[in-house]
């Protein structure tokens, strides 16, 4: 493929997890970045979500050598912010992202959300306990290959398990040096201003689409 192919489909998958590219995706060379929080860290301002990367839902999984292209080719026009889950494929994606970044650690940003359990494509429900935290990190740390994590966040909260003990648990992998930033994803205000209470939050996912 050449590399307007590529980046063409790039974008498109972008889409999907955040929002429309209005360069032209032929001569897209610099991305702008942002910072996420009051204090954290620069992230290009389009980020490559890489969930459909995997089968999540069940289905056939996607071809593997085109999803890493893919994942080189955004951090080689400067899309640095990689969007993945534990539970994406059962830690295939995880795998596949640290096959594409083996190398060149130093020119993602890698986003992990934890939390989800899935079974076969269906939907088990949540697993937020401290303990099981501090081994799904471990887990994730293996199959990216990699020391730390830039952002990790719970995937959702549902009450089973208190927020200050959830965020606190992630804050003591930050002091551990297994996590850099704190995010959250599909929570409330209110939840949103005790998490940051515990611990300062630097993202918080929130799924929306363009057609609502």
């Amino acid at each position: 493929q050449s590399q307007c192919d590529r980046t063409s489909k790039l974008i498109e998958l972008s889409r999907q997890f955040y929002f429309p590219c209005r360069l032209d995706i032929c001569v897209m060379r610099n991305i702008n970045q942002i910072q996420l929080g009051l204090n954290g860290p620069f992230v290009s301002s389009l980020g490559l979500g890489c969930m459909r990367m995997s089968s999540i839902w069940g289905g056939v999984t996607p071809d593997e050598s085109e999803s890493i292209a893919t994942i080189n080719e955004a951090l080689d026009l400067g899309i640095n912010f990689l969007n993945t889950g534990d539970f994406y494929g059962a830690g295939h994606n995880e795998m596949l992202i640290g096959k594409a970044i083996k190398g060149r650690r130093d020119d993602a940003f890698i986003s992990v959300k934890f939390g989800a359990i899935f079974h076969n494509g269906q939907w088990l429900g949540l697993d937020l306990k401290p303990n099981s935290i501090k081994n799904f990190v471990n887990y994730s740390l293996t199959r990216l290959g990699i020391d730390t994590i830039d952002l990790y966040q719970p995937s959702r909260m549902d009450g089973s398990v208190p927020l200050e003990d959830i965020i606190g648990t992630v804050a003591e992998l930050v002091s551990e040096g297994k996590v850099r930033y704190i995010g959250v994803s599909e929570i409330t205000a209110e939840q949103l201003r005790m998490a940051n209470d515990i611990h300062p939050i630097s993202a918080l996912e929130i799924g929306y689409s363009l057609a609502v």
